[in-house]
């Protein structure tokens, strides 16, 4: 890696590991204390690694430097640093007795504590989500706004009314117990859900597919498996889902970052080591006696990794989105649905069911209806079309659905 690339990777992947450990040392009521600390850190490697280079051990340079940092700010602030050692049940408030453990455990620990702390329900949940891209995916103000479509003074009140809202109701940074575990496990996975599916299709102008957010989802969901009391059917579901959507990740955008329709994407661009790692998961995740949303949608998505354009296979996925709407109703699923039941049945009886569900201020609908009428009656699929670019926000749905309406005009 380039030395001008190796500190910022580093940001993105040490300063959550380092924020994480030290808010679970020092608890929710100082969390910025311990990100003025590890930016501290990084400020220090930004400046000495320019005049003296690279050391050997970057991430063990991190490590150190983070550990002085915090001893020395526990020897300058005596009331924080007793009241500390208090909380810790130590004998005395010398912080050389408070470990700063940076070892791999301690940091699992720390940010498995940190999930579930994160995803408190007393929180909203676009709070939790900014919560989780700054605390556990080392997300900045402006990355995170970026990835909502906003500015960053509405992140920054976000996250701040998120941490105050934790502070006072005492929320604290520790283990999940069993009880813990069964009534948040649903929130932490939501919350997961729908940072993977902010990646998955962004929100942002700039582009669609965000891996960096679909990356993250996917590893703070295989902590949750590496945990034996959060290594549950619905998870192993979870991470199989989001196996089975990032094998196409590679197939999904061309050149000029356009998305690429499910019939056209290349598939030996398909990933089939992340498509095995899908199929692991989901039987793992057949185990269980609970039937989640997260089983069938991953249902779903590993059938899309199947090749072969059969009917089977879209009976197969036609049957899956009707008991996941019987599960969960949601109008994208339902518009999902229509394309499978057109593949399974025919076009004339998926432009009767689409036309139901009348989502009028949704570009996708009429991309799909125009699709659908494609070869049917070509002059009411370009009016869809047409009806698609003017709901459409990102340049690269305006493109795509542009490239749709020139294919019909040749």
């Amino acid at each position: 890696m380039k030395e001008k690339e190796l500190l910022p990777h580093l940001f993105r992947t040490e300063y959550r590991k380092i924020v994480a450990v030290l808010c679970y040392l020092f608890g929710i009521e100082h969390i910025e204390t311990a990100e003025d600390i590890v930016s501290d850190t990084f400020l220090s490697a930004t400046e000495l690694w320019s005049q003296k280079g690279i050391p050997d051990n970057p991430t063990g340079w991190l490590y150190t430097v983070a550990k002085n940092k915090t001893k020395n700010h526990l020897k300058h602030h005596s009331i924080f640093t007793q009241k500390l050692a208090v909380e810790l049940k130590y004998g005395a408030a010398d912080s050389e007795e408070i470990e700063i453990d940076l070892s791999s455990k301690s940091i699992n620990d720390s940010q498995l504590a940190m999930i579930f702390t994160v995803c408190n329900p007393c929180i909203s949940i676009e709070s939790q989500i900014a919560l989780a891209l700054n605390l556990l995916c080392g997300f900045g103000i402006q990355e995170i706004a970026d990835a909502f479509l906003t500015s960053k003074e509405v992140i920054y009140k976000r996250l701040n009314r998120a941490k105050e809202k934790l502070k006072a109701e005492k929320i604290k940074i520790e283990q999940p117990t069993a009880t813990e575990i069964d009534e948040r496990l649903d929130t932490v996975l939501t919350t997961l859900y729908l940072l993977f599916s902010e990646g998955y299709y962004s929100t942002s102008q700039n582009t669609v597919l965000r891996k960096d957010l679909c990356a993250e989802a996917m590893r703070l969901v295989y902590l949750l498996i590496e945990n034996i009391d959060t290594n549950q059917p619905v998870v192993n579901a979870l991470l199989s889902l989001m196996c089975f959507h990032a094998s196409r990740f590679e197939a999904r955008l061309n050149d000029k970052g356009e998305v690429i329709l499910y019939e056209d994407q290349d598939t030996n661009l398909w990933n089939q080591e992340l498509i095995s790692k899908g199929e692991y998961f989901l039987e793992q995740a057949s185990k269980g006696n609970y039937l989640s949303k997260y089983h069938l949608e991953a249902g779903i998505a590993y059938w899309h990794t199947q090749k072969e354009d059969t009917i089977q296979k879209w009976d197969g996925i036609l049957q899956l989105y009707n008991r996941l709407l019987q599960i969960e109703y949601s109008p994208i699923a339902a518009l999902n649905r229509t394309y499978a039941l057109a593949k399974a049945n025919g076009k004339e009886e998926a432009i009767i069911e689409a036309e139901k569900l009348a989502l009028t201020d949704n570009h996708f609908y009429y991309s799909l209806l125009g699709n659908l009428y494609t070869g049917i009656d070509d002059i009411k699929a370009i009016q869809h079309f047409q009806t698609a670019l003017k709901l459409a926000q990102s340049k690269t749905d305006k493109a795509t659905i542009q490239r749709n309406i020139e294919k019909i005009m040749l």
